[in-house]
């Protein structure tokens, strides 16, 4: 009964349209990935904060930017390199890693700058500071991720199969880029909630009262 139409929409999906699903699939599991990493900080020290929607829908922007990007990046690959061979997949995910990794990362890390009110100077200080950890851990998990890509997934599935995967690895950047602002409000509400005592015998000013 619903074969025909799961069919139609199937084609739909990831044929005609598909680069409006890997646009719309890319700023969705990027915002998905900040939600998650955002109930694991409330979860903890953070507790006591509210969940920030807005830096969710900042996630979600960025994700949605790139998507276009990634769509064309897996055709030109491709394209340029076609077949399944161990040669031919080695050179796309070099060509993955050297290329799209730092430029995905740089674009991360100043655009999500950008929204929440940086300056260039301040968006291009955090890319210096968070650059590498982003990327060497890149190397940890992208490699093995894309040789299952581009050895068995059909070409018009890599950017969903790709944006699937990315939910992990989405939740990770948003730990990157937010875990200074987490500390600051951790420290905040640690002294927020620390009471001051001041001994009977000193004055606000700090002398010191006379024993009477």
């Amino acid at each position: 009964m619903f074969a025909p139409w799961i069919r139609t929409l199937s084609k739909n999906l990831f044929g005609r349209y598909l680069l409006v699903t890997n646009v719309v699939s890319g700023g969705t599991l990027l915002a998905t990935g900040d939600i998650i990493q955002q109930t694991i900080e409330l979860a903890g020290p953070n507790n006591g904060q509210k969940r920030d929607w807005s830096r969710t829908g900042r996630m979600c922007i960025i994700g949605t930017l790139m998507g276009p990007f990634n769509h064309f990046w897996y055709k030109m690959l491709d394209f340029y390199l076609p077949g399944t061979t161990f040669k031919t997949i080695t050179r796309k995910i070099l060509c993955d890693q050297v290329v799209a990794a730092p430029f995905f990362a740089s674009f991360f890390l100043i655009g999500m700058g950008s929204l929440e009110g940086e300056s260039i100077e301040t968006s291009i200080a955090d890319l210096k500071k968070k650059f590498w950890a982003i990327y060497l851990a890149d190397w940890t998990v992208w490699p093995p991720a894309q040789a299952i890509n581009f050895y068995f997934m059909p070409s018009h599935l890599r950017v969903i199969y790709v944006n699937t995967i990315t939910l992990g690895w989405d939740t990770y950047l948003s730990y990157v880029k937010h875990r200074d602002a987490n500390g600051k409000r951790t420290a905040l509400a640690s002294l927020e909630k620390e009471e001051i005592v001041i001994p009977a015998n000193v004055e606000l000013n700090g002398n010191i009262k006379k024993a009477q």
